[in-house]
């Protein structure tokens, strides 16, 4: 059961329009809950993800939403001192 619930959450989060927001780096592109934007933009029929976020929606994002907010939420934080000016130094990643 835990192996199925991995691959299940390794499966939503290599679509997680949170994490495909935080790789762009589109200047004037939203910091603040991103990917949630993201989600709610392609579900609302938005043309122009790429232009407007820096990233395209993920393919099911009414599926993707509820992790999108969880994550969104869990990285505010940085996300606020981002949009304030706050730098800080981050490696890894994804």
């Amino acid at each position: 059961m835990n192996k199925l619930l991995l691959i299940g959450l390794a499966l939503l989060l290599s679509g997680c329009a949170t994490a495909r927001t935080l790789d762009a780096a589109k200047p004037g592109a939203p910091v603040v809950y991103s990917g949630t934007r993201l989600d709610l933009y392609a579900m609302n029929g938005g043309c122009c993800a790429m232009d407007r976020f820096g990233a395209e929606a993920p393919s099911y994002p009414g599926v993707d939403l509820p992790a999108s907010a969880l994550l969104d939420t869990l990285l505010l934080p940085l996300s606020l001192l981002t949009v304030i000016g706050v730098s800080f130094q981050a490696t890894g990643g994804l």
